[in-house]
């Protein structure tokens, strides 16, 4: 009963859409002389009267003609407006379209609205074959690149002019080009998927979706502007032979390049040709006009290089919101060949030589410009033009290598755990990871850079109130007593507590990771040369017994931080007792806890603005990939971070931005857009909450003091 329904509806949308595409061209011709619209600037130019034909002559030649029994509007328009199509016939070579006086723009006209009138008919009936329907969206989107075409050869027409006529009396887009944000965005990589995943339209050159390997790399934010351009040239970029590939400096040669194509001097400035006349150039626009060559060029002058296709359709999917003028303003060039993706296949029929055949000496594309009509551009379109051409609206964005940090190599018996650990947490539904695995050497590093943000308030909060409390606890230590730092990360905290207790004998910090703990016992065996410095790696959750050599003395447990606050509350109890027996019968233990607080001031510590806390919470990813041979496309998970009121905590997930597949240890793990991997809970407490803990678990709570607000904790328990 529904069928009915549906086909009206899409008949609907089909008419509404084939509407609005179809008076886009004449609209841009309005106001243009038959003259403007008959002439040929160059070859690779045609009129605009040929568009505004050859775009009718497209939903003709490949939807109407195979109608049994269809009668052209005029056999010759098959001849006359036929592009490149070899397999419907004979054609008027390109160089030759501005040579056709004959049809007259008014018949051209007529014969647009004829096969407008025609398609509409044809809509009206309903069609359901599904080969028909996506060459008609084909159609609709290869009219739309050519109104693009039409404004393209039109400025490329009036700036042969000494007259320097504005086509119009404005530059005709959508919107105002958007502000530099600065700065650059740097990513992952790894293996990463690109391109057309099946769902919408798309060209048969955008799929189909493969997967490509990327190694760190960085993209700036921003297009290169034309006060980046000024430089350039001032710096004598067009006469260096250096900046250039060896074609592109014989083509420099050649064509006399000394600046942007339409650019002028004007006394001691310069000046650009626009489809609205002749205007000074704007220092904050994006530089447009370019070629590949002289992009290359820029790109090795800056001491940067063009992103490849992946690079780039990794980057904008991932975070878009990153970067300004990735649509909209000009075409972007990239270093990668245009070439057909591994099992490429073009369409069917006579619209396969719609791109396939182009795949050989052209440069690829990406974003879209201001001409492109709007909701025609997408983040896997590739655009394609040779590389001397230069009359397209072409500007550049500039990438950068990004290499990872270097670190030695990791323990093995480790690693089989971070991959049993991380294998089972994914098999869960919900999907977690333990937050103990955040701790390689640069996610120590990263952790470090949390602890000194603004909107981070523990650390902070915490290092006054233990140099507050630290030299009244310490007096209960004893001689040759043992700090025993659970999860000692940098240990800068523990200086605290050093300083305070001078007769302490040993200092046992223990830590999963090998680096961090190597660098923080090295520190501090320097700076307290009286001290034994004894570091155990391990998972503290999980201990045997402490070092031998670490003497007689009480045992004072310590562990700041709020780590606790990680575990749930059975591993809480379950770690406080083990820790209770590592320790010894007369043992104390210092516990740093959070406390409960406004939501905002919590998510604002873990969601930071300068992106640390985000990349720390990805860095788990980057390590899987490292360590553990994973497929994890590390940009393509956003961090979260959660307030969960009814558990009292704050929560880190990676949110997985697009539906993916990973590899890890040849399992296939199925991620959904939206899917969450758990990475860490953080408990806050309250008075009443530490106390029940410290009991559940056998100790007495013999101090508890908070700081001022944002108010965190400290709880001395006595065994």
């Amino acid at each position: 009963m529904n069928a009915p329904s549906r086909i009206a509806d899409r008949t609907a949308d089909d008419l509404m859409a084939f509407r609005v595409v179809r008076a886009a061209m004449p609209i841009l011709a309005e106001g243009l002389s038959p003259e403007d619209l008959a002439a040929q600037s160059m070859p690779d130019c045609s009129p605009g009267k040929w568009h505004l034909a050859h775009t009718s002559w497209f939903f003709e030649a490949l939807i109407l003609g195979e109608e049994p029994g269809y009668r052209p509007v005029d056999p010759r328009f098959q001849t006359l407006f036929n592009s490149y199509y070899e397999a419907l016939g004979p054609r008027v070579d390109r160089p030759a379209r501005g040579l056709m006086t004959r049809p007259s723009l008014d018949e051209v006209l007529a014969y647009r609205r004829e096969i407008d009138r025609r398609m509409t008919a044809w809509l009206r009936e309903g069609p359901t074959d599904p080969r028909r329907l996506y060459l008609f969206t084909l159609g609709l989107n290869h009219d739309q690149q050519h109104q693009e075409l039409f404004l393209m050869d039109l400025l490329n027409l009036m700036a042969r002019s000494p007259l320097d006529p504005g086509a119009y009396q404005a530059e005709p887009r959508a919107r105002p080009a958007q502000r530099a944000l600065g700065g650059t965005s740097r990513f992952d990589g790894g293996l990463v998927e690109i391109g057309h995943d099946g769902a919408g339209f798309a060209f048969d050159n955008e799929g189909p979706a493969h997967r490509v390997w990327l190694e760190p790399y960085a993209l700036a934010n921003d297009l290169v502007s034309n006060a980046d351009w000024f430089a350039f040239i001032a710096d004598g970029g067009y006469a260096r032979p250096e900046l250039w590939l060896s074609d592109g400096w014989a083509t420099v040669q050649a064509e006399s390049w000394d600046a942007p194509l339409y650019w002028r001097r004007d006394g001691d400035g310069w000046t650009t040709m626009g489809l609205a006349g002749r205007s000074p150039v704007d220092p904050a626009a994006p530089v447009r006009h370019l070629s590949f060559y002289e992009a290359d060029a820029y790109a090795r002058w800056a001491g940067k290089r063009l992103p490849t296709e992946a690079e780039w359709e990794h980057a904008v999917r991932c975070r878009p919101e990153a970067f300004s003028n990735a649509f909209g303003e000009v075409w972007q060039w990239t270093a990668s060949a245009y070439a057909p993706y591994p099992g490429f296949q073009p369409t069917e029929g006579a619209a396969s030589e719609y791109n396939g055949k182009f795949m050989a000496n052209q440069m690829a594309l990406r974003g879209s410009s201001f001409a492109t009509p709007e909701g025609h551009a997408r983040v896997s379109y590739r655009n394609f033009f040779y590389p001397h051409q230069r009359w397209a609206f072409t500007g550049l964005r500039l990438a950068g290598d990004a290499p990872a940090p270097l670190v030695r190599a990791t323990d093995q018996g480790e690693t089989v755990r971070f991959r049993r650990d991380l294998i089972a947490g994914l098999s869960r539904s919900p999907k977690v990871a333990s937050p103990k695995w955040f701790y390689d050497a640069e996610g120590s590093r990263l952790f470090e850079a949390i602890t000194r943000l603004p909107e981070y308030y523990p650390t902070r909060q915490e290092a006054a109130l233990l140099r507050r409390v630290a030299p009244d606890w310490a007096a209960r230590f004893g001689p040759e007593a043992a700090l025993v730092e659970f999860g000692s990360g940098a240990s800068e905290k523990t200086r605290i507590v050093l300083d305070a207790a001078t007769d302490l004998g040993a200092y046992v910090p223990i830590d999963i990771s090998a680096d961090a703990l190597d660098a923080a016992a090295r520190r501090i065996a320097e700076a307290y040369p009286a001290l034994t410095v004894t570091p155990l790696v391990g998972d503290f959750l999980h201990l045997g017994a402490l070092p031998a050599g670490i003497g007689q003395g009480r045992r004072i447990g310590f562990f700041p931080g709020s780590t606790i606050g990680n575990l749930e509350r059975d591993e809480a109890i379950a770690f406080l007792t083990a820790a209770r027996g590592l320790l010894g019968p007369d043992a104390l233990f210092i516990l740093g806890v959070d406390l409960v607080k406004a939501p905002e001031t919590l998510i604002a510590a873990y969601d930071d603005s300068a992106g640390v806390t985000a990349a720390f919470n990805r860095n788990l990813l980057v390590r899987a990939n490292r360590e553990l041979g994973a497929g994890f496309d590390v940009d393509s998970f956003a961090h979260r971070a959660v307030w969960n009121a009814t558990a009292s905590r704050m929560e880190m997930h990676l949110e997985a931005t697009r539906d993916m597949t990973v590899l890890l240890d040849g399992r296939r793990i199925a991620f959904r857009r939206g899917e969450t991997i758990h990475t860490e809970s953080s408990r806050k407490y309250t008075g009443d909450s530490v106390r029940e803990l410290a009991g559940a678990a056998g100790w007495t709570v013999a101090g508890f003091e908070t700081s001022p607000e944002p108010a965190v904790a400290l709880a001395l328990f006595e065994a």
